[in-house]
């Protein structure tokens, strides 16, 4: 396999992308595969879109620095190795590392936008979007911001219903039309990963 493979997986948020690719990941190891997020590419919290409240808004294409988000995908796709700083969602308790992507044979590239950017998805060979009904996404958004990233309950709930779900509805879900594969994360995934795994595993050895 001499070209890198790149596959853009997206959904809504709290679908289970995350957790989708860990386990598609644990499959592989450093020299076959390398995985890229949308997260490290927010702009500055002071460069966001706030709305009528004054509530930043982080759901929108805007709070995305896509064209070096696009770039670090030509750079890794060409055989370099990339190094850029953590994002660590405003938390202040947090301290940002310095994360490090080394060139592979299969590229992920994961994201809310990474499918609806024309020039992220001019980079993909493959197309993933992973769907979850409203309700589990809502519990695990719930979930992961208040433990992992410290908000406060009812700041996650007023962002869901007046960022995420009208983002949602109207730029990511109708991406479901273009991608290759559709998975829906109700459940389980188990058997679009068995899949999604051999096939990726018989490139590897083309």
């Amino acid at each position: 396999m001499t070209k890198t493979y790149t596959i853009g997986i997206t959904g809504g948020s709290g679908s289970g992308k995350t957790y989708f690719i860990e386990q598609l990941a644990a499959h592989f190891d450093s020299t076959e595969l390398c995985l890229i997020s949308q997260d490290h590419y927010y702009k500055a919290r002071e460069e966001q879109v706030t709305d009528e409240q004054g509530v930043q808004n982080f759901d929108l294409p805007d709070a995305i620095q896509r064209e070096e988000l696009v770039s670090d995908i030509q750079k890794l796709k060409r055989g370099e190795v990339l190094r850029k700083q953590e994002y660590t969602f405003n938390n202040a308790q947090a301290i940002p590392k310095i994360l490090e992507f080394k060139p592979a044979p299969i590229l992920i590239v994961e994201g809310l936008f990474v499918q609806y950017f024309p020039e992220v998805a001019n980079e993909l060979d493959l197309k993933i979007f992973i769907e979850a009904k409203d309700y589990l996404k809502l519990s695990r958004r719930i979930r992961r911001d208040n433990d992992e990233r410290g908000y406060d309950l009812n700041d996650v709930l007023y962002r869901y219903q007046h960022h995420v779900m009208p983002v949602y509805e109207s730029m990511i879900s109708p991406l479901k039309d273009k991608a290759d594969f559709v998975i829906p994360n109700n459940h389980h995934f188990k058997n679009a990963l068995t899949i999604l795994v051999a096939a990726l595993k018989g490139l590897l050895k083309t």
